[in-house]
């Protein structure tokens, strides 16, 4: 049941993310003179339309897949009063990179509203303002568990929060560890927090002198929480990420770059490398099914805080994305303009339709890849 409830709330969050995208190029496409013919919400076939007083038809569709807002005349070479290539360079611009700047302002509101309840800290130099932020260290928290060690016999579960060990508080990982090896072999009692509700149960730990003897992965988060600085915060940690999203970015593509280039070497050793370096890339990415099976149910049960946060990471990602000079995408399709328009060659509707088409299909199959490995995760 958690589960499927942590999909429904994933799908709802990704489906809004991508309608607010397109409302930026709506909006921003109106206000320099393009007819918006259509702005839907989801994938057709159509389930209801309605026109609304400013012209724009409205509709819901039936595939849950995000949104799409269609302009007259969206090729380039369109020239008709109110079509999308008729307007000016630099508004066509605005009108490309508005989706971008839309997903990129959500998640700095979010990471604001998050620096002042707590913004988890995942970078080593995360940005604050000194006299206004403060750094909290949350509970001790289990992470994984062994199976069949003393932890998952006492009936604890990942997410599980420890308030005392042994009658003792646990203020740090290392402290926690200390105990373990300080009561190895007895019986302890342990109070946890579950879902913000205290329980408690009794651990009896291995005698082992080395290897686990409580049997858990442990971790503990710190928060930067602050007052009127919360959006300056928000906004410069939305800058940081973005920095750290387009480097793994780039390290991702160049694994797999030099993964699928050094499979074809004639030293074992090399291609075990190779393969490590495209297993790792695997890893490291997730598509609609990695992320509605996996990720965002897991952000759910972690709590409100996590959940914002991944909502937060994932309209910074698409705005990332999106700026990318690939065909298909607002950064694809602003390069092709620009690239035509620097040379003075005619951009026609069959060489641009030639070109996203290409573009298209490249996206679609590594949509496939991507979905593949995630279902490979989940079995």
């Amino acid at each position: 049941m958690d589960l499927i409830f942590g999909v429904i709330l994933g799908l709802i969050v990704l489906v809004f993310l991508v309608v607010v995208h397109e409302l930026g190029h709506a909006i921003v496409a109106r206000r320099n003179g393009v007819v918006v013919e259509e702005f839907g919400i989801g994938f057709p076939p159509r389930a209801w339309g309605r026109k609304l007083k400013n012209g724009v038809l409205f509709t819901l569709n039936w595939l849950p897949l995000g949104g799409f807002v269609k302009m007259q005349g969206e090729y380039d070479a369109s020239d008709k009063k109110g079509d999308y290539g008729a307007a000016g360079f630099w508004a066509k611009t605005r009108i490309l990179l508005a989706g971008v700047l839309i997903n990129w302002l959500v998640a700095a509101v979010l990471l604001s509203i998050l620096a002042i309840s707590g913004l988890p800290k995942i970078l080593d130099n995360q940005f604050s303002v000194a006299g206004d932020t403060t750094e909290v260290k949350q509970p001790v928290e289990i992470v994984d568990l062994v199976k069949k060690y003393p932890a998952e016999m006492a009936g604890l579960q990942p997410g599980d929060k420890i308030i005392r060990f042994a009658n003792q508080p646990v203020p740090t990982v290392a402290q926690l560890i200390n105990l373990t090896k300080l009561y190895k072999g007895k019986t302890v009692d342990v109070i946890y927090s579950r879902n913000n509700v205290e329980s408690s149960t009794k651990v009896t730990l291995l005698d082992n002198t080395s290897g686990s003897i409580f049997g858990a992965g442990l971790g503990q988060r710190e928060l930067i929480r602050a007052t009127w600085s919360a959006p300056i915060v928000g906004v410069a940690t939305t800058g940081q990420l973005t920095w750290a999203t387009l480097q793994g970015l780039g390290g991702m593509i160049g694994n797999l770059a030099s993964g699928l280039v050094l499979q074809f070497s004639p030293d074992a050793q090399t291609r075990a490398t190779a393969s490590n370096d495209i297993k790792s890339v695997s890893n490291g990415v997730a598509g609609p099914i990695g992320i509605l099976g996996t990720i965002f149910p897991q952000a759910e049960k972690a709590g409100a805080t996590q959940f914002v946060f991944l909502t937060a990471v994932i309209s910074l990602t698409l705005a990332v994305m999106n700026i990318l000079p690939i065909p298909a995408l607002d950064g694809g399709r602003w390069l092709t303009m620009t690239l035509f328009k620097l040379f003075k060659k005619p951009l026609t509707k069959t060489i641009e339709e030639r070109i996203q088409a290409t573009g298209f299909v490249i996206l679609m199959g590594l949509v496939v890849l991507v979905t593949i490995a995630d279902v490979s995760k989940i079995f």
